[in-house]
């Protein structure tokens, strides 16, 4: 059999939503993963998503995040060939870390079951809002896709489970010094943690590296400069801790698809 083709897919500068309704021979594949979170509610049929070593068949009424880099191998369930989903791919906020923090069927792949008609009403209102004509429909569908993340919080039995305050601590850290060279040392010393044991928490607790977060956390703070600032990219890339515009427009590229000026000018 041929190996199945990776699915193509340009990054997501904030959020990207769509609403489906796919027949038998739907699929997509990357290996990678990519860059954002993938948040998919099944409304009707069945879908399926393949991990290393099963697969999860999933319904209406359940509801699938995906983190960052985690492979995607999702598609109709084969028996019975239909399913319709709402999905978006996304870029949180930093606070959104705790909300996101879902019941993992494998790493990197989490579900809830919410069998709740307003909050699918909500996400299928979220993807309207993106696609209207509303000169700040984004802005206005991305508040709502928080509020919807709130409102699975509340079906999380989990969501009450407290936090490592150690993790917390590495987090305001971070966020206090975006702009400053962050070495994984610097944290762990912060919050009274060896670098090998921070970054088994961080992933524990955030699913993603220290590094990765760091970055993450750059990329989104270059975003909001190149959208309400006129500053020159050099500017920005020093103000995200970047000392090479050169390697930050790369970097930022890889993130968001597009270069510097570019996603500039598509937000104007």
């Amino acid at each position: 059999m041929s190996e199945i083709a990776e699915s193509p897919y340009q990054a997501t500068r904030r959020l990207l939503t769509g609403h489906f309704h796919e027949t038998s021979g739907y699929r997509a594949v990357r290996r990678r993963g990519v860059g954002d979170w993938l948040l998919v509610h099944t409304t009707g049929g069945r879908g399926r998503f393949g991990y290393a070593g099963g697969e999860l068949i999933v319904e209406a009424g359940d509801w699938v995040l995906l983190r960052p880099g985690t492979p995607h191998d999702y598609g109709v369930e084969a028996e019975l060939e239909r399913w319709e989903l709402v999905w978006a791919h996304f870029q949180p906020r930093a606070d959104w870390a705790e909300w996101l923090d879902w019941p993992a069927v494998a790493d990197g792949l989490m579900r809830l079951r919410i069998e709740d008609e307003g909050l699918a009403a909500q996400f299928v209102a979220v993807h309207g809002l993106l696609n209207s004509s509303h000169a700040r429909r984004e802005a206005m569908a991305f508040n709502a896709l928080e509020a919807l993340l709130l409102g699975c919080d509340a079906f999380n039995q989990r969501g009450d489970r407290p936090g490592d305050e150690r993790i917390r601590r590495a987090v305001e850290f971070i966020e206090d010094r975006l702009a400053e060279k962050l070495f994984i040392d610097d944290v762990a010393e912060a919050v009274g943690l060896s670098p090998s044991r921070l970054a088994h928490l961080f992933r524990e607790e955030t699913g993603t590296t220290v590094q990765g977060h760091i970055e993450a956390r750059r990329m989104q703070m270059a975003a909001d400069l190149l959208r309400r600032t006129s500053f020159p990219v050099k500017q920005v890339a020093a103000s995200a801790g970047f000392e090479s515009q050169f390697y930050f427009s790369q970097r930022f590229k890889r993130w968001m698809g597009v270069s510097p000026l570019q996603f500039r000018r598509e937000g104007e």
